[in-house]
């Protein structure tokens, strides 16, 4: 997993339209890493990070999915995802910051990982139950850190 204070990596995301996404492309960019698509824990998640987009307005939210385009589209549509929606280019976009599958590879790990606009990590939180994935105090305190160093 990666490490707040570090760079971040040059990673090359899909959303589900194909186009690539780039992190660090001189924005702020919260990435939040659901475990699957079928997960309710996760779908929670994501509907709290939906209720709260005003919260994110000079910061980027991608939601990344251990999925095919496919997949991510038709799950992006039926939950009305605002935010876009990410896959890997090669593997899943978990596998490209450190987000392994644990529990002898039955459980994906989720997570959020904050970048700044300088491409250097503010927050990076993973765990492998999808009840703790999800650090709600952590992003809003790594959000008000970066707009009171702007």
């Amino acid at each position: 997993m990666l490490e707040t204070g570090s760079l971040a990596p040059e990673v090359a995301l899909e959303d589900t339209d194909g186009q690539t996404v780039r992190l660090g492309n001189g924005h702020a960019v919260l990435i939040y890493f659901m475990r699957s698509t079928s997960c309710p824990v996760c779908n929670r998640h994501v509907h709290d990070l939906v209720q709260r987009r005003d919260e994110f307005e000079d910061v980027q939210v991608l939601i990344a999915v251990p999925a095919d385009r496919q997949e991510a589209a038709a799950w992006k549509a039926k939950r009305r995802v605002p935010f876009p929606v990410v896959v890997g280019r090669r593997g899943t976009p978990h596998e490209s910051i450190g987000l392994t599958r644990k529990v002898f590879g039955a459980l994906q790990q989720s997570g959020s990982v904050l970048i700044d606009s300088q491409g250097v990590i503010r927050h990076a939180h993973s765990a492998t139950l999808p009840t703790s994935g999800y650090d709600k105090k952590g992003i809003t305190a790594a959000i008000q850190a970066l707009r009171t160093h702007a």
